[in-house]
């Protein structure tokens, strides 16, 4: 079958075609399938453990589920108990974390406390039979997310890392173009996080601003590089499917001079068998070009950024086939074919995909928390699992050791060993 004499929508639906075109379709189509409707069954009663950003980012985004119902919450601080209640008005709130998993309304709690306090939380929710999601980094330690993530691999109930961008339609339809060799060779890989903001808040008294600001300090916070680099890491370990074997980090404090031993700066260079390199950089200077991710291939580069994919193919590159009926975009100074992981609905629709706007309300968070939900009712285990969650958490507290220290690290294979 010549794709020069059928239609795009013929071609993206035709049968029995062998291309490699098609062959990406059917990655494309698998891709849909798995954002198929959850189990069927009541909504989930969730608890929510940590109200502060990230907390309240979470009740909004279960806030759109009808697969999920927020029955409990919990803070230590009242104040934020009080402002979670306008957005989760039917829950119970508690200030002590054991009183909600007594909720017999609590079938699973999502944990979005500070790093450094997650391990017990964990490891009491597990005991107490609750299925659990834990904010990434699972912990700010090595040990403590060794323990999490054993418990986690050892109990009947559902265990999903916050790595909430493995979550993400885009970036699991874009690992089958990935996978299937589509960029050739990978020459390296990078990712950024760029946002000006001082991660200092404000409170009422000193020991609250002290409890506030716990990222600020080396002793309760993995900086930039665990906080906020480990999910962007992860996806690069994701998409390279292997783990680094060294990484080298620099950094430092360049604008927020106010008393914090955390950098608002850093770059690290993660090294992998076989000669690739991949660099992750983050700053709190300055929100150019913001936070993406990009493969670079011998035959195309692929670059991610928020719900929006595209895929830019060297002027030298086979034609895979489909290539002419994409949606093309600007990316920068090249032209990009738009990756749409949901194309096919798009399509079923009578629109063209790339041209549809990204929902705004769904993001990756959303997509975490909907596909928790599935999987305590029966469905899909997340691809987040204890393996991965812990690997993502070494890989960012080891890179900021790195950091801390000045001297590169050379990882052990027995320390992503969870036996």
């Amino acid at each position: 079958m010549s794709t020069d004499t059928i239609s795009r929508r013929d071609f993206l639906i035709g049968a029995g075609a062998v291309s490699a075109g098609v062959f990406l379709l059917n990655q494309e189509i698998l891709a849909d399938a798995a954002a198929a409707p959850a189990p069927a069954g009541p909504p989930v009663g969730i608890g929510v453990i940590g109200l502060g950003l990230q907390g309240r980012d979470i009740l909004t985004a279960l806030g759109g589920l009808a697969t999920a119902s927020v029955v409990a919450i919990c803070d230590t601080y009242e104040p934020y108990a009080k402002r979670a209640l306008e957005t989760a008005a039917k829950a119970t709130s508690f200030t002590d974390y054991k009183k909600l998993l007594e909720h017999q309304g609590v079938e699973a709690v999502i944990v979005a406390t500070p790093s450094h306090q997650h391990k017990q939380i964990v490891l009491d929710a597990l005991a107490a039979g609750k299925h659990v999601y834990c904010e990434s980094p699972i912990a700010s330690t090595v040990d403590e997310a060794k323990e999490i993530a054993k418990a986690g691999l050892a109990a009947k109930q559902v265990f999903q890392a916050g790595l909430q961008l493995r979550s993400s339609p885009l970036r699991k339809h874009v690992f089958s173009f990935v996978k299937s060799g589509v960029p050739g060779a990978i020459g390296q890989g990078r990712a950024q996080w760029h946002k000006k903001q001082s991660w200092r808040r404000m409170a009422p008294t000193p020991e609250r601003e002290a409890e506030l600001n716990w990222r600020l300090k080396k002793e309760t916070s993995s900086g930039l590089l665990g906080e906020v680099g480990v999910h962007q890491i992860d996806v690069l370990n994701w998409y390279v499917n292997q783990l680094p074997v060294a990484v080298t980090a620099f950094g430092g404090i360049r604008k927020w001079t106010d008393g914090r031993d955390v950098a608002d700066t850093v770059q690290a260079v993660f090294e992998y068998p076989e000669q690739l390199n991949v660099v992750f950089d983050a700053t709190m200077v300055n929100s150019y070009e913001g936070a993406y991710e990009c493969m670079y291939g011998s035959e195309a580069a692929i670059m991610l950024k928020g719900e929006r994919g595209w895929m830019i193919k060297e002027v030298d590159s086979a034609m895979l086939g489909w290539e002419p009926y994409a949606h093309k975009e600007k990316v920068g100074d090249e032209t990009g074919i738009a990756l749409v992981a949901n194309a096919t609905k798009i399509i079923a629709q009578g629109k063209e995909p790339g041209k549809e706007d990204v929902d705004s309300k769904k993001d990756a968070l959303y997509y975490a928390m909907e596909e928790f939900a599935a999987a305590v009712r029966g469905g899909a285990k997340p691809e987040a699992g204890p393996q991965a969650g812990y690997a993502a958490a070494v890989c960012a507290i080891k890179a900021n050791e790195a950091l801390l220290n000045g001297a590169k690290v050379t990882f052990q294979k027995e320390w992503f060993d969870l036996a």
